[in-house]
């Protein structure tokens, strides 16, 4: 008479036939948790007789997950000496980076089937196995015998469970138990987890040695004296108010990435360039702990170039046609938030300039604003021109592209105009605009504001009588403001007209503010509307060439397209999930979208992607590193 375990494998291996062969399944049979599996390995294609795996046998054996494994692992292999067991680590991917085995006829089957360290066991190339559906489940789990997916495995039982870092919730690896099929399978799921349990408590002691000799070592530093000082470990940031009021996430980034290239050579100084443009010089040294490298230890010193200072205030009686010197810099802590009515963003850039800009507009200052397409500048200057308690709107008179056709009918900025966009003209073109004469005949006087779009664009023939036209409109107590994408792009004769110039920073440079903008279009778009977690990611990857006018437009077809309550992953157009720097043509774009829709369809999966357009595994790659696609990795 058979035993109970047997006659379940039995049951088990009739059934996978079955499902081999599309025929139907005995009901409560198979598992739920390996049916699934099933299904998974078999729209994968994986092979049911041979086991291919990849294999890279370069990777970081230093690794935290490996360091807090090893004395773990060491323990389990004194007790698993002589027996018929096996215990594995893998990282969060797959690969397989230790293993220790209790008999020789064991190993010898394992490097046989590649379980062994540089291969890679997750699901999607080697189909039901105890690492493959740990990790893609992310939870602990049992295969037993004829439960695998290929042959070749099943005459081996296993259990794994994913090892999860305890400060972030992240999943670091997995921890596998393999054996020969035998009785003592029921116990493996509770050896598995109490090893796991081990593993992530020296992970978490650790991080609590890195933190320890982070703080000791950014106390000494701070003892004395004010500089900017910054720690930097995987887990912890340190900063003194110094280095906190000038610094963005962004910038701790770019500073822990410069800091990694120089880390190992003692009291190393380079300079930085800065998120919102300005650059730091940084002086690192790496802080180790009895764990090892705890991270870095940042002193820093700003550069503040003369450029950078306010320029003297003219004196009373002084003409505005001979102002030669303006400001590029608020007054005062520009650290701060400085809200402004319906924008968004804290980023210490974007509070420098939204601070000059509603200075200016108290003070009835002539200002010249500068920045790329998209971001922002009209708005900016409505939001301003709102807080003086301005009933009418803005004027604006484009130099660039006249949309009148009559020059006396001033151009109203939209006030329904996106937040951080820059506000469209309306109209139509008129080869015959007289430019002065528009700016002469706009509404003048206290409460007013002129805006004057691409100042760099007007006519030499016209310089004069526009630079006329603004004096007078200032002198009426009208709010002067040009706008251009590049300050040195106005002509002379125009920029005497303006006392203070400000820069508004582009999207990229001010990616702190990225959750809050997006907070603000969805609100704009509908109700309701929000983002699933995974795609802030993706959103921060791309270089937003178009600002924030191009991200209302991306969220606005993402909301479009969206098939729940909330903007997933798939919702995003093609574009946002390719860094490539190059212009692209139609059919290479063509190209791009699709290829970024199979990936997204198929959930990352490089070989059921390529499966599903009909090309190769290394063509999907080729494509991908070509068009600079980044999709993110699952987990």
């Amino acid at each position: 008479m058979l035993s109970d375990s047997t006659a379940r494998d039995r049951n088990i291996a009739r059934a996978r036939l079955k499902f081999l062969e599309n025929a139907e399944l005995p009901a409560a049979v198979v598992p739920e948790g390996i049916l699934n599996s099933w299904q998974r390995s078999k729209y994968l294609g994986i092979g049911t007789d041979e086991v291919v795996v990849p294999y890279q046998p370069d990777y970081d054996r230093d690794s935290r997950l490996v360091r807090a494994a090893t004395p773990v692992l060491d323990r389990l292999e004194q007790a698993l000496t002589g027996s018929d067991a096996s215990v594995i680590v893998t990282d969060r991917n797959g690969w397989v980076r230790d293993r220790r085995v209790g008999e020789k006829r064991l190993s010898a089957h394992l490097d046989r089937v590649h379980l062994a360290p540089g291969f890679n066991y997750a699901e999607q190339f080697v189909g039901t196995n105890g690492i493959g559906v740990a990790l893609e489940e992310r939870r602990p789990n049992v295969v037993l015998g004829t439960e695998h997916f290929n042959e070749r495995l099943q005459s081996v039982s296993c259990a794994a469970a994913p090892i999860r870092n305890s400060v972030t919730g992240r999943v670091e690896g997995a921890m596998n138990l393999t054996c020969w099929n035998g009785p003592a399978r029921p116990l493996m799921a509770a050896l598995v987890q109490e090893a796991v349990e081990d593993i992530e408590r020296v992970m978490y002691e650790f991080s609590s040695a890195h933190q320890r000799a982070l703080l000791e070592a950014f106390q000494q530093v701070t003892h004395y004296g004010d500089r900017p000082v910054l720690c930097l470990g995987q887990d912890l940031v340190l900063a003194n108010t110094a280095a906190s009021a000038r610094l963005t996430g962004d910038d701790h980034r770019l500073l822990h990435e410069a800091a990694a290239e120089f880390g190992h050579a003692p009291r190393t100084r380079r300079e930085v360039r800065l998120t919102g443009g300005e650059s730091v010089m940084m002086r690192c040294r790496q802080v180790d702990s009895p764990a090892g490298a705890a991270g870095y230890l940042l002193e820093l010193a700003f550069t503040d170039r003369p450029a950078d200072r306010p320029a003297d205030r003219p004196g009373p009686g002084t003409n505005s046609r001979s102002r030669t010197r303006f400001r590029t810099r608020a007054e005062g802590n520009a650290a701060g938030p400085w809200p402004l009515p319906g924008l968004a963003g804290t980023d210490p850039a974007w509070n420098t300039v939204s601070r000059t800009v509603s200075r200016c507009a108290r003070d009835r200052t002539p200002l010249l604003l500068h920045g790329e397409t998209g971001t922002g500048k009209a708005t900016l200057v409505r939001a301003a021109h709102a807080l003086t308690g301005a009933s009418s709107s803005p004027v604006v008179v484009d130099a660039a592209t006249p949309a009148v056709t009559d020059a006396a009918a001033p151009i109203v900025l939209d006030a329904a105009a996106p937040v951080g966009a820059d506000a469209p003209v309306a109209g139509t073109a008129n080869a015959g605009y007289d430019l002065p004469a528009a700016l002469r005949s706009a509404p003048a006087g206290p409460g007013r504001a002129l805006v004057l779009r691409n100042v760099d664009a007007v006519a030499p023939e016209d310089e004069a009588a526009v630079a006329g036209a603004l004096d007078a409109a200032t002198a009426r107590g009208t709010w002067v403001v040009g706008t251009l994408q590049r300050a040195a792009g106005v002509p002379e004769s125009l920029r005497r007209c303006f006392l203070e110039a400000a820069a508004v920073p582009a999207l990229r440079h001010r990616l702190t503010d990225l959750p809050a903008l997006v907070d603000c279009l969805l609100r704009r778009i509908g109700s309701g509307v929000e983002c699933a977690p995974e795609v802030l990611p993706t959103l921060r990857r791309h270089d937003w060439p178009g600002n924030v006018r191009e991200l209302s437009l991306a969220l606005s077809k993402a909301a479009a397209a969206r098939r729940t309550y909330r903007i997933e992953l798939g919702d995003l157009p093609p574009s946002l999930h390719s860094a490539g720097s190059r212009s692209l043509s139609v059919w290479e774009a063509s190209e791009r979208d699709t290829l970024v829709q199979a990936l997204l369809e198929a959930d990352g999966n490089k070989l059921l992607a390529a499966q599903r357009l009909g090309i190769s595994r290394t063509t999907i790659y080729r494509k991908m590193r070509a068009y600079g696609i980044t999709l993110p990795a699952r987990g």
